[in-house]
């Protein structure tokens, strides 16, 4: 396997983290984050301060939350994502976090072994925006297959 798939997702918090309104989201990374680490297909995923990325604030907006990650294929994440105990949190998500008009995931291709960065994901997250599915940003709706070796 020449490629891992990388993927960062955002959520704008509706609330402090620390309020009783986040506090089903914060007692759950935990159990989500380990769930992510046991699956077969999972490879590295961003943390900051702690066992988590909540630390993070990479956007001028400190109400933002990034979770990155990278993953064998898009089938593994797909799995993770839609068909495991994450999928009820997902479901959730408009009790902690606000709906935004924008692309909130983007998926890309790296060299298998490549740790993305934040600023990379960024820019990725921002192509899609701008440009809409490409073999450099895109979506779960349409995917690109990993790059062929040469």
């Amino acid at each position: 396997m020449t490629h891992h798939l990388a993927q960062i997702n955002i959520g704008t918090a509706r609330f402090p983290l620390d309020s009783l309104e986040m506090k089903g989201f914060m007692d759950a990374l935990d159990e989500i984050n380990a769930l992510a680490e046991a699956h077969p297909g999972f490879v590295w995923r961003l943390k900051g301060e702690g066992n988590d990325a909540t630390s993070l604030r990479p956007y001028d907006d400190d109400r933002i939350l990034v979770n990155m990650s990278t993953w064998k294929d898009l089938e593994s994440l797909r799995e993770y994502v839609y068909k495991s105990a994450h999928t009820d949190y997902l479901r959730r998500r408009k009790e902690w976090f606000e709906t935004m008009r924008e692309a909130i995931t983007v998926l890309w291709w790296v060299p298998a072994g490549h740790i993305p960065d934040v600023a990379e994901a960024k820019e990725r997250l921002e192509s899609l925006r701008e440009h809409g599915s490409t073999p450099r940003a895109f979506s779960f709706r349409e995917p690109f297959p990993a790059p062929m070796e040469s």
